[in-house]
């Protein structure tokens, strides 16, 4: 299990993407639709296999059921709300997993095929604090491969949960994230052209 992506969540893309922006000192680059989950996104690459995707409701968009990521509970500032790892095995990986973390799904974007677990109600395990899995098969090349490098790293990605050391333990050890008792948030931290940033 890697560290794939972390995302920023917005009740609007643009107001997302500027604030994203306006932190790290980068412009971020188009992403596209969900069309399934009735989101878009934009992104942007931290080297090292690793990339950003801000995310929020596409008001053009029908969904065909409750919206992935937590997104139609969402409210308030664009922050940090979920963290994506990639498994060799999906079904695997989740026959591991809590069954918090939902079910394997087949999606497409362009020329972009991935499998990701997702609950039926579109909520996010744990309060997020579990990560959402994610298969890339074989022969795509994953956007955190494929992105140019903006010339920001992601140092660390905090999970603050009450139940943070239950959690922990259902994980192996991931790079860059650490976990923290307390309430129910997340902390993103990188290098950026500006020094140090937290999200």
């Amino acid at each position: 299990m890697l560290l794939d992506h972390v995302a920023i969540a917005a009740t609007d893309l643009a107001a997302g993407a500027a604030a994203v922006e306006a932190a790290l000192g980068v412009p971020l680059l188009p992403g596209g639709q969900h069309l399934r989950y009735g989101t878009h996104n934009r992104l942007l690459g931290l080297g090292e296999g690793l990339y950003l995707e801000v995310i929020a409701t596409d008001p053009g968009l029908t969904p065909e059921g409750p919206r992935w990521f937590g997104l139609d509970r969402f409210a308030g500032p664009p922050r940090p709300a979920n963290w994506i790892c990639a498994v060799p095995d999906l079904d695997a990986a989740l026959a591991a997993a809590p069954a918090s973390a939902g079910r394997a799904r087949e999606l497409s974007r362009g020329d972009l095929r991935w499998r990701i677990a997702v609950p039926d109600d579109g909520s996010l395990p744990w309060d997020g604090a579990f990560p959402t899995l994610i298969e890339w098969p074989a022969g795509i090349t994953p956007p955190g491969q494929s992105l140019p490098d903006s010339g920001v790293r992601l140092t660390g990605w905090e999970v603050h949960h009450p139940e943070a050391g239950a959690i922990a333990a259902r994980l192996p050890v991931i790079g860059k994230v650490s976990f923290h008792p307390g309430p129910a948030r997340f902390v993103a931290r990188f290098d950026t052209p500006r020094g140090p940033v937290a999200l």
